[in-house]
């Protein structure tokens, strides 16, 4: 009997022994695609403590790690956490909560879906995103006159996708202050025959904006929230917010901290003296879910509202050329300042004035070669002399690749020929750094990075259109674009080392497609799934 028992014992023992984890995950059976410096795949990898231990075959890592739970991915290919390099995460969940107006066809159609919201919602500002006259038969901006007969008393703000205009009716205007003839720098404030169109562009945005009453709490809450949920479904894992006021730091560190908000964040703090203030006295606000060093000014407006501020007059809009929408000697001041204090600076600017300004303002702040990674958000159009800038001093152009697809139908009416050609030039871009990150500016765009792929690689939209590609000669190849949508994006913030691949020492960041995009063709990549996403190694989301 004692022998017996021994026996039980020892096979006990062993069995316990055996099961000494030694890793949380094991993802076994997959096409990983690493995006290492050599761009090599491998079937498996190992997770532990959030982190990725260990890439390659999975005969050896089977036999090196015994893991809490093993992934079999059945052959599916396995790519980094894709990371949204420009983006309005915040903006984009309220948007979800607002009149939605991306889909809108003509001003009727804008008319009858705010008729729908303010049924629903019979309290309070009327406030919807995402209209497009661009989009509409007539490309003509609309005028408030239908939303004064349908609502006299309560006050309507309906944003233009860019987010560089507004139409209002005439129940804000009276609550703003605004009368016909006033004018503001940095924006117009539209009068036809002396009387408001209710049209209201970039800085003259704020006179609105400033007085329709702060989210609470709650909102603030529901709106991160909802903008995680939607952006873990499409493979989305670290997102830049681009320009925040100080105040959601702390929101952000709380609804993280309580578990609530994985989605990791990069966020660029509002040009203003607060936020200034705040981050200087502070210092660089890092933690694995959030990183604060960098500010974002603005140069311009957006070309589809032609506040986008040009070298020579619109095509289509003769002696008008945009505006700056600050004084070129705050640029400078700000840039002297954030050199001076070791943060990072990211300016909008489209138009190819705006960008000329900005360049140079920076590479008489930042003379010559370094690794500030100063960057410029969209730099959409450019003159041919001044892209050369971007290389010699080291300045990150951070671009969209939905952009050049949505705006091709009517860019070249607000550009002449030769001007289109310097705009939206992505692969001369990137051979200015060797690197170049992508985003999408969502809400303005779809947040799904698959469109961003599709888009960069084929230049065209989802209808297909056009069939050899807008501008071809700009295309990324497919192996750019995913460094642009994962590691370039993670060099953009400073965070290569932690993100961006899947190599050890790196977050467990990573996603699951039910296609390969690397090998599918073209037309066929809009249509991919994810199937699962993670984030330190914990599922966040799965297909249903």
């Amino acid at each position: 009997m004692n022998k017996t028992w021994s026996l039980i014992l020892l096979l006990f023992a062993a069995a316990c022994k055996h099961k000494d984890y030694n890793a949380d995950l094991l993802v076994k059976n997959a096409l990983v695609y690493t995006v290492d410096s050599n761009f090599t795949t491998a079937d498996a990898f190992v997770v532990t403590a959030g982190k990725i231990v260990a890439v390659g075959k999975a005969d050896t890592l089977e036999q090196e790690y015994t893991a809490r739970e093993v992934l079999d991915a059945k052959g599916k290919p396995v790519y980094p956490g894709f990371i949204d390099a420009h983006s309005h995460f915040y903006s984009y969940g309220l948007s979800l909560q607002e009149v939605k107006l991306e889909k809108t066809k003509s001003w009727q159609e804008v008319i009858d879906s705010v008729n729908v919201f303010a049924r629903k919602n019979a309290e309070g500002w009327i406030v919807g995103r995402g209209w497009d006259q661009n989009k509409w038969k007539v490309r003509e901006f609309p005028n408030k006159a239908r939303l004064d007969s349908l609502f006299p008393v309560r006050p309507v703000m309906l944003e233009r996708i860019d987010g560089h205009a507004v139409m209002v009716n005439q129940a804000a205007l009276n609550i703003a202050g605004i009368k016909p003839g006033q004018t503001i720098a940095g924006g117009k404030i539209e009068t036809i025959n002396g009387k408001l169109t209710g049209l209201l562009v970039d800085n003259a945005e704020a006179l609105v904006e400033r007085k329709i009453p702060a989210p609470t709490d709650p909102i603030i809450q529901t709106a991160l929230l909802d903008a995680q949920s939607n952006c873990f479904a499409v493979g989305l894992t670290t997102v830049e917010d681009c320009g925040l006021p100080y105040t959601m730091v702390n929101t952000i560190v709380q609804l993280q901290h309580k578990g609530a908000l994985k989605m990791r964040m990069y966020v660029m703090l509002s040009d203003d003296p607060e936020n200034y203030a705040y981050l200087f006295k502070r210092g660089v606000f890092k933690t694995p879910g959030l990183d604060v060093r960098s500010f974002k000014m603005y140069a311009d407006g957006a070309l589809g509202s032609r506040g986008a501020c040009l070298l020579q007059p619109y095509s289509d809009q003769k002696n008008w050329r945009g505006f700056l929408l600050s004084s070129q000697q705050h640029f400078k001041d700000v840039a002297e300042k954030l050199m001076a204090k070791g943060f990072q600076l990211c300016t909008h600017a489209i138009g190819d004035s705006a960008n000329r300004v900005i360049l140079k303002v920076y590479a008489s702040v930042l003379k010559g070669k370094n690794d500030r990674r100063w960057r410029i958000e969209h730099a959409q159009v450019l003159s041919p002399e001044d892209i050369k800038l971007f290389g010699e001093y080291n300045i990150i152009p951070s671009v969209q690749p939905t952009h050049a697809t949505s705006d091709m139908y009517w860019a070249g009416d607000r550009l002449d020929k030769k001007r289109l050609k310097s705009a939206y030039i992505f692969k001369q871009l990137l051979e200015q750094n060797g690197w170049l990150p992508l985003g999408t500016d969502f809400p303005v765009e779809n947040i799904n990075p698959m469109y961003t792929f599709y888009a960069a690689v084929e230049r065209r939209d989802l209808k297909g259109y056009p069939e050899d590609g807008f501008q071809p000669e700009n295309a990324l190849t497919r192996q750019e674009a995913l460094r642009g949508m994962t590691i370039w994006a993670a060099k953009a913030n400073f965070e290569e080392k932690e993100k961006g691949s899947i190599e050890p020492g790196k977050y467990a960041d990573f996603v699951i497609l039910d296609k390969d995009i690397m090998k599918i063709s073209g037309a066929g990549i809009p249509k991919v799934k994810v199937l699962k996403t993670f984030i330190n190694g914990e599922k966040v989301y799965e297909k249903k």
